[in-house]
């Protein structure tokens, strides 16, 4: 008996940990909740906001990129919100051999997004960089149509 509640113990305690390790900050949070709030103007016109985000911390003339699979014949926008150190984000969308693509931009402080159709499906990388302000949460996400 002594066993089995000293294994439930471990494995509470396991679990605590393990969710303390994915638990995202307040900043992380306050980031998502922008780029949210952005992606929302876009489901407006028919986007469907895209499973899964990338949350992280930002430094100022930073970049942070992230690989996306894209298709040929959608329609993208890529969302990015940051806390309230952020003055000015930037993003742009860059195709598999590193050749930045036309995009249509939106800039608002703390949001900005680019929006492109790719004319050939495969991998693309989207930069997202702190401009201006402090060091900041910042949150990616996209979404389709």
């Amino acid at each position: 008996m002594k066993m089995s509640i000293l294994s439930l113990s471990i494995f509470a305690a396991c679990a605590f940990f393990a969710a303390e390790a994915i638990a995202e900050t307040d900043n992380e949070v306050e980031a998502r909740k922008a780029a949210l709030d952005l992606a929302g103007a876009f489901s407006n016109d028919g986007f469907k906001i895209r499973d899964g985000h990338w949350s992280g911390v930002i430094k100022p003339k930073e970049h942070a990129l992230i690989a996306v699979n894209l298709y040929a014949g959608n329609h993208y926008w890529f969302s990015v919100g940051a806390t309230g150190q952020a003055r000015k984000l930037a993003v742009s969308v860059y195709d598999e051999s590193g050749q930045q693509v036309t995009t249509e931009n939106y800039e608002a402080g703390e949001k900005a997004a680019a929006g492109f159709s790719p004319i050939n499906s495969g991998q693309f990388f989207v930069s997202v960089g702190l401009i201006e302000g402090e060091e900041s949460g910042v949150c990616f996400l996209y979404s389709y149509k």
